[in-house]
């Protein structure tokens, strides 16, 4: 007997007029309409495509045994779910071995935070399968407020209304057009994160898109109380864009030789290595009090986001120009800081910062550098005291100095036995540079010596290798690495890997 076909069907976000062509065919077609609902509630999928469904046709009401709330299964509630997925996964399955087709009816798009996606992971490989893509809620939502999402070279960000305040009030920061999803409870954190991101003004919040009941309203004005949870927000692009637009212009007229004379000092901040513990006490409140903070994507994201601050992100290979940019806020009298991994001062925005000032223009920008917690004190401690005596720090990236320059500095350290620190040992384009700084290094250091590889020391994937230069093994070697290569001096004890301060 042939099995039968199983298909995923979106229904859209609630008119029954928004069901595709496809989808309407395959309802009607359906030996089994299969639908997921809530304890003692219809299910709105079934609603939507009521009209569709061919009387007598047999049906599956999928009814979950927990939405939001609490439950006593061992497992918790994700015990409680999956177990609730496979036995729903087993009833379709029976229809499907039985040679019926099955069509599963999902509220908007069936992979766009839909409980089909739970379904296809456990049949798809087993049953042919096919995905009816509907339209999602947003879509819809952005229909009724009538209002352009993104344009051109916008960036949208779908966002889950259950992360972290002060994640999602970055992330509403850092993008042009946004749609937070799955209100309901989360609704005075989200909008609380709206307004710490300056962006509460201008979402929109909407109920029920496309349903008879749809409503919307700026945010600012919603009932917390009232939030169900076929809710969402919009927040379009345009008010960033303008926003942005405004700041360009402003930071435009006001060029160094037309800066007003009151210019602000600029800071420059080592955000430490990564983890919130690392970050100095004095680095956290001069971050709390700036206006503007200006760096690379990856650190702009460590600095919490709140109402009043603007986040200047860019890529981590115009640091001149990141420079330049900071200095012409602060030239106007702007709050700023320029923000670095580790120490600012160590491979950071410090010298592409003094590099900027020099410019004549900018003699009337003070500079502070605030150290931070850099990666070769992290990993050193990590390891024990590798770097207790003289050493050495170099980065083999050659993108700012010819590799020739990099060796030669390997052969005076590795000549004067000093403890080396490798930052930037390997990348995607680099990846013959570590090889040949060993070899440059084994010309004067015995194969014994101790060498300590960390790996995203301070994050949840850090690790720590301690091995030899004989033995180390560059393909292992990555851009998340840092290496200390230590002395004819350097051990490994019990207690760790340390270096005597005294030379005999």
């Amino acid at each position: 007997m042939r099995a039968g076909r199983f298909a995923g069907v979106g229904v859209g976000p609630g008119d029954p007029g928004l069901i595709t062509r496809k989808a309407a065919r395959l309802i009607e077609q359906a030996d089994v309409v299969a639908y997921h609902a809530a304890a003692g509630k219809r299910s709105n999928a079934r609603r939507i495509a009521a009209e569709l469904i061919p009387e007598g046709v047999l049906e599956e009401e999928l009814t979950y045994p927990v939405t939001t709330g609490t439950t006593d299964h061992p497992g918790g509630y994700a015990g409680a779910m999956a177990e609730f997925y496979e036995a729903s996964a087993a009833r379709l399955a029976a229809h499907l071995d039985a040679g019926r087709d099955v069509v599963l009816l999902a509220e908007g798009d069936p992979l766009f935070y839909g409980s089909y996606m739970y379904m296809h992971d456990r049949l798809a490989a087993r049953y042919e399968a096919e995905v009816v893509p509907g339209v999602p809620a947003f879509l819809a939502a952005t229909a009724t407020v009538a209002s352009p999402l993104v344009r051109q070279t916008d960036v949208l960000t779908v966002l889950p209304g259950t992360l972290p305040e002060p994640e999602l009030a970055r992330r509403l920061a850092d993008t042009d057009g946004a749609v937070i999803m799955k209100l309901g409870r989360t609704f005075p954190a989200v909008r609380r994160a709206l307004a710490e991101a300056g962006r509460l003004e201008h979402a929109l919040y909407v109920e029920r898109a496309s349903m008879p009941e749809e409503q919307w309203r700026p945010v600012a004005e919603v009932d917390p109380a009232s939030v169900p949870y076929f809710s969402l927000i919009v927040v379009t692009g345009d008010s960033r864009n303008g926003r942005r637009s405004r700041d360009l212009a402003a930071t435009a007229e006001a060029t160094p030789e037309t800066a007003a004379p009151g210019a602000a000092e600029l800071l420059v901040v080592g955000l430490g290595p990564g983890p919130d513990g690392w970050l100095t006490p004095e680095a956290s409140a001069a971050l709390a009090e700036v206006d503007h903070v200006v760096g690379y994507g990856t650190y702009v994201a460590r600095v919490p986001q709140r109402a009043g601050l603007t986040r200047h992100a860019s890529g981590n290979t115009v640091e001149v120009d990141r420079a330049r940019l900071a200095l012409d806020l602060a030239s106007r009298g702007e709050r700023v800081a320029v923000v670095s991994g580790g120490d600012a001062g160590v491979f950071g925005m410090a010298a592409a910062v003094f590099e900027a000032a020099e410019d004549p223009a900018y003699a009337a920008v003070p500079v502070r550098v605030l150290p931070g917690v850099s990666a070769v004190q992290a990993v050193a401690a990590r390891a024990g005291a590798p770097v207790g005596a003289d050493f050495a720090v170099v980065s083999l990236s050659d993108r700012l100095k010819p590799w020739e320059v990099v060796e030669r500095r390997l052969r005076a350290i590795a000549e004067a036995d000093l403890v080396l620190a490798v930052y930037n040992p390997a990348s995607r384009t680099r990846t013959d540079q570590v090889a040949v700084a060993r070899a440059v290094l084994l010309e004067h250091r015995a194969p014994e010596t101790v060498v300590v590889v960390g790996r995203d020391v301070g994050r949840a994937e850090e690790s720590l290798t301690i091995t030899t230069l004989g033995e180390l093994d560059p393909a292992t070697i990555d851009m998340k690495c840092l290496l200390i290569i230590g002395a004819s001096s350097t051990r490994v004890s019990a207690a760790g890997v340390w270096t005597p301060r005294y030379v005999r």
